[in-house]
């Protein structure tokens, strides 16, 4: 066939393949992933900054409240072991009153005091019993004093590791206002009101957030995996009433999403829209987000971004500017991401 001739056909072929498999595939659901710039808005680098301040203060917030569970119980055992140094300083004062008393009465005078063998063999039974109770009454204060001082130690040391995690703490802070400088305008009203319902997910015996890697399926329509975490709080936000399109996992880029510690969740009925939210739309989307915000601590969440506001618990709700669409700067869905 002429090479001319072959061409365009080709070009036919091709065509008519495009259009047939167009109409033969699934036309799918009006609920792609939010077009337009990515769902947490700005830079790679301010994502970054956003994810290092709020995961900052999560785990200095972490370290300090165990450091105060710890003083707390130093402090009760402390004062056990102050209750127990007073009845032990009473009895080496008794032993100290008797061994003045009968300081000019030697043992060796008592048994010769004795007035027959089985006397003298009782009174040196009777000396030894004395000697061990006194001995012991003496190491058991030894050893009170001790541990109290032990005690005071390891409070001092937790005193020292709060002054030390609140100080990260402001730290932290100052990082997060740094980060959001650049897309936020100042604080705002936020989303107010709402309780703490979730059942909270597992920590570390210490209080911490247990390290997770992306290892679960995740159940959204975005497919992928997300970590356990994740998928506690997608559970705990279904629980709740929060049942409409969500999409979690995305391949490629950067933020939370690759990592399967994000997920984004539609404000209209039937998933995501190039559209502000408005009416019932916005009263779901501000509803959600004041949810994540009160249960945050309880499920580890790091941010809440929602209708051009970000929450993060070491800054509370700012402005936020993504970038101007619906999709950047929130207003067609709500964002979570997670630690």
């Amino acid at each position: 066939m002429p090479r001319l001739i072959r061409r365009p056909l080709l070009a036919l072929l091709a065509a008519t393949a495009l259009l047939l498999g167009a109409g033969l595939a699934p036309a799918g659901p009006a609920v792609a992933a939010p077009p337009g710039a990515p769902d947490e808005g700005g830079s790679k680098q301010l994502r970054e900054a956003l994810d290092a301040a709020a995961r900052g203060h999560i785990e200095a917030q972490a370290k300090l409240d165990n450091s105060k569970r710890r003083q707390v119980a130093l402090t009760a055992q402390l004062k056990q072991i102050e209750v127990r140094l007073v009845g032990l300083t009473a009895q080496a004062g008794e032993v100290a009153v008797q061994s003045y008393r009968l300081g000019r009465l030697t043992p060796v005078s008592m048994l010769l005091d004795s007035a027959d063998p089985e006397a003298f063999l009782n009174r040196a039974a009777e000396l030894e019993v004395m000697a061990q109770r006194d001995s012991g009454r003496l190491r058991d204060l030894t050893a009170a004093r001790a541990e109290a001082a032990r005690a005071k130690t390891a409070i001092d040391g937790e005193v020292r590791e709060q002054q030390k995690q609140v100080a990260a703490l402001k730290k932290k802070k100052r990082d997060a206002e740094i980060a959001l400088a650049k897309v936020s305008s100042g604080s705002s009203a936020g989303f107010s009101g709402g309780s703490s319902s979730a059942k909270p997910a597992p920590r570390n015996s210490d209080g911490s957030w247990p390290s997770e890697s992306c290892s679960v399926d995740d159940p959204t329509p975005a497919d992928g995996c997300i970590t356990p975490r994740t998928l506690h709080m997608l559970q705990q936000a279904k629980a709740a009433g929060y049942k409409r399109y969500a999409s979690c996992h995305r391949s490629g880029g950067d933020g939370e999403h690759p990592k399967g510690r994000a997920c984004d969740f539609a404000a209209a009925t039937d998933g995501f829209e190039d559209v502000t939210a408005t009416g019932g739309d916005k009263a779901y989307g501000d509803s959600l987000a004041r949810w994540a915000k009160n249960n945050a601590s309880r499920l580890g969440i790091m941010y809440v971004i929602w209708y051009r506001q970000i929450w993060m618990p070491n800054t509370g709700w700012r402005a936020y500017s993504g970038g101007g669409s619906p999709a950047a700067d929130h207003t067609n869905h709500v964002h979570i991401s997670m630690y």
